[in-house]
């Protein structure tokens, strides 16, 4: 019996908490598989950043090799006396190669000491203009050795303000003083049409940034930005970190938080940076993940729900179950045992007693006239008598071995392991006692009011091995209780 009501505590809640915790576990296991989806989308477009930064840093690096070589020439050409003994039109053409014609490039000049233009590679004629406050011109006229010098952007003198940077070269006389500069302009709308072209999402941003931390394009294109020093710039500090890397920073620009990729160039004093918003980043996940997670919500939810419900179920199903075993072993008058679980009490108990080698008690009760009294007071009368005389049973019986059971009829039967003789007789005569006490009316009574004969028998199992006699012993001391007056309690002494 015990082993049932422990599963009637422990099985509902096991099921509740087994459903509780699988649904649980889907959930973890779900939302581990987003986050790796969540990681595999950074890892994608970092992976794409750095393709897009390396076409754009090659087609730069390409083109600026290019633009250098012609400066390489012309300025060997303009050391080369039999060259500038030419023809201003033919000492153009052979100064300034077909690379001077180039879409994206503005001016090509060459520039004396004091920053006048002395050749001109759109035209035989020099255009008027004087560059010597350009960083260009006196970056060359200050060191020697500044070799290919790349300038900040600016906006071009002879072409309308059109923004450009100019990539120019020392020229030195004979004896090594300075004797001008050969330039070339590139118009930044090469830039800008080459970023263009790299897809970053909605949000994302290309830039070409000087290792001085001067911003020479940025697309999205905002004038505003162009020749922007971003050296403070949190972002910023982290590209002169290292030759390349990747981090997740707010752009001081924008406030767009964004996934930079940045590759410093090895041989150009520039830095190209490759960045995606991360809500753009994110976006297919986002959407992804807001499905899967809600719809495993809701099934985890309905999996705890149909746990709790088979729980309930269970719960109510075990109740009924104990109520039915408890009808099965009471008597439902008295909610003392019943005949059956008296038996079962007897055979636990003897095997006991026989085995501890203990003595081994029993009353037998029984009230005194009780067919006179159903007779005289009715039915439901005597069926209230017999709940009373049952409960003054089992409130003299106290220890938790002892027990107490409904024989049949009018009859009880106490049951009190390693109890010897008088303490058997001292709990029966305190039975006696409260029933009588109880002042039940029983006109039929000698003693005018319900009362009971009590025998007892105590045992040492053994004497022998069967319990049938102990329980015919007594209802022996019984009969002799009755039979010498009744309301009294007859112990059984063997013959």
């Amino acid at each position: 019996m015990a082993v049932r009501l422990w599963h009637s505590r422990v099985a509902p809640h096991a099921i509740i908490g087994g459903g509780t915790f699988i649904a649980l576990v889907m959930i973890g296991l779900c939302a581990t598989v987003l986050y790796q989806g969540r990681l595999d989308a950074m890892e994608r477009a970092r992976e794409t950043s750095r393709n897009l930064a390396l076409i754009a840093e090659r087609d730069i690096e390409r083109n600026f090799e290019l633009y250098a070589l012609s400066l390489q020439a012309a300025g060997d050409g303009m050391n080369d006396p039999q060259v500038l003994a030419l023809p201003p039109e033919l000492r153009r053409q052979v100064l300034f190669d077909r690379a001077a014609t180039a879409k994206d490039l503005g001016s090509m000049l060459v520039l004396d000491a004091g920053g006048n233009i002395v050749v001109d590679s759109g035209s035989d004629v020099p255009r008027q203009g004087n560059f010597a406050d350009r960083r260009y011109f006196t970056v060359q006229r200050d060191d020697p050795n500044a070799g290919l010098y790349i300038s900040d952007p600016y906006r071009s003198r002879l072409r309308n303000g059109l923004p450009s940077i100019a990539l120019s070269r020392r020229l030195s006389n004979p004896d090594g003083s300075f004797a001008g500069i050969v330039m070339i302009a590139v118009n930044l709308e090469y830039f800008c049409r080459l970023f263009a072209g790299l897809s970053l999402g909605p949000h994302g941003a290309v830039s070409l940034i000087g290792r001085n931390g001067i911003m020479i394009m940025r697309q999205p294109y905002d004038v505003r930005t162009i020749g922007r020093d971003i050296s403070h710039a949190s972002t910023f500090r982290q590209f002169s970190a290292a030759p390349e890397g990747s981090f997740s920073d707010t752009a001081s620009i924008d406030g767009v938080r964004r996934l930079y990729l940045f590759r410093n160039f090895p041989d150009l004093p520039l830095i190209i940076m490759v960045a995606e918003a991360e809500q753009d980043i994110y976006a297919a996940w986002r959407q992804r993940a807001l499905t899967i997670g809600s719809l495993m919500v809701v099934f985890a939810l309905g999996f705890i729900g149909l746990a709790f419900l088979l729980g309930a179920q269970l719960r109510r199903r075990v109740r009924a179950e104990s109520e039915l075993e408890l009808l099965a072993r009471t008597d439902g008058l008295t909610g003392l045992h019943n005949r059956r679980t008296l038996g079962e009490i007897l055979d636990q108990e003897w095997r006991r007693a026989r085995r501890t080698r203990t003595m081994f008690s029993l009353l037998f009760v029984d009230i005194d006239r009780f067919k006179a009294y159903n007779d005289a007071y009715g039915h439901q009368a005597g069926d209230d008598a017999l709940a009373a005389v049952a409960h003054c049973i089992g409130r003299n019986i106290r220890r938790p071995a002892d027990s107490a059971a409904r024989y049949g009829g009018e009859e009880f039967v106490v049951v009190l392991p390693d109890t010897a003789p008088a303490g058997a007789v001292k709990i029966a005569e305190q039975i006696r006692a409260a029933i009588s006490e109880l002042a039940i009316e029983h006109a039929g009574s000698e003693y005018g009011r319900v009362t009971a004969s009590i025998g007892t028998a105590s045992w040492m199992p053994e004497r022998d091995g069967d319990v049938s006699a102990v329980i015919k012993a007594a209802d022996e001391a019984l009969y002799t209780a009755k039979a010498t007056g009744r309301n009294r309690v007859s112990p059984f002494f063997p013959g």
